[in-house]
């Protein structure tokens, strides 16, 4: 299994960005999905999620201007960030956790700049 994300770079504040995770490889079991972001010098921390029943949940820093959402024809789930800040900045991580083991992508950069 294989999980690949794409689209970060510089987006300038107040902007908007949207990301994608493809996956591939057969996956079962699928409890949730979702992202995580890092920022220099921090821990990783949850973005948002999405479960296998739909439910979403959201990060408070990031509630409202979040979308999580995925097409599963396509094996791809989005990150929809709007109203960029400077905080916003990091790597940003989409995860696949199945019972029994968690996937990660690669990791894609988010730098929010003025």
């Amino acid at each position: 299994v294989q999980l690949q994300a794409s689209g970060g770079g510089l987006v300038q504040t107040g902007g908007s960005l949207r990301l994608s995770c493809a996956a591939s490889g057969s996956i079962f079991n699928i409890n949730s999905m979702g992202w995580y972001r890092q920022a220099p010098g921090n821990q990783r921390a949850l973005v948002g999620s999405i479960t296998s029943g739909g439910s979403k949940h959201y990060a408070d820093s990031v509630k409202g201007r979040c979308t999580i959402s995925r097409d599963n024809g396509k094996n791809t789930m989005y990150l929809e960030l709007n109203s960029l800040k400077a905080d916003d900045t990091g790597v940003y991580y989409c995860y696949i956790q199945t019972i029994p083991r968690m996937y990660w992508g690669q990791g894609t950069q988010v730098t929010v700049s003025s």
